[in-house]
């Protein structure tokens, strides 16, 4: 369980890092694989800072991997889901993060906690990229 806003999203990124090379993703032998990872890395780290921005700090942090795919959770104890904002210029600071989320992630979306539970869980998927191998199964 993370707590509080402090340092969670250099942690979550290390964390992340690491996955990906026990799984098999870094190193990179490739461009496309290197770049992938560098993908991943920034999504996790959009996920996370909206957590701490608007939701007091994520609660739990996720990854799994199965099927060629990655998946992220980020939990948090705010109900409000990701929204999009009014359009506004990609040249203002902030307020982009979804925007990186439809770019880069496969699909992303959130999902009540449930059983009860206040908050959410905001996920997204990445494919692995091509030319690698299976890494170790899930």
């Amino acid at each position: 369980m993370l707590h509080g806003t402090r340092g969670v999203v250099s942690r979550c990124r290390d964390f992340t890092a690491e996955a990906l090379a026990d799984w098999g993703w870094i190193p990179a032998d490739s461009e496309e694989a290197e770049e992938r990872v560098e993908d991943v890395l920034l999504l996790v780290s959009e996920v996370v800072t909206n957590a701490c921005l608007h939701a007091g700090g994520p609660e739990e942090f996720v990854l799994r991997h199965g099927d060629g795919r990655l998946r992220v959770e980020v939990s948090d104890a705010s109900p409000e889901h990701p929204r999009v904002r009014v359009s506004r210029s990609p040249a203002l600071p902030g307020g982009h993060g979804l925007m990186v989320l439809d770019r880069l992630a496969g699909d992303w979306g959130s999902r009540d906690k449930g059983a009860g539970a206040v908050g959410k869980v905001v996920w997204l998927e990445v494919g692995r990229p091509t030319g690698r191998g299976t890494g170790r199964p899930e």
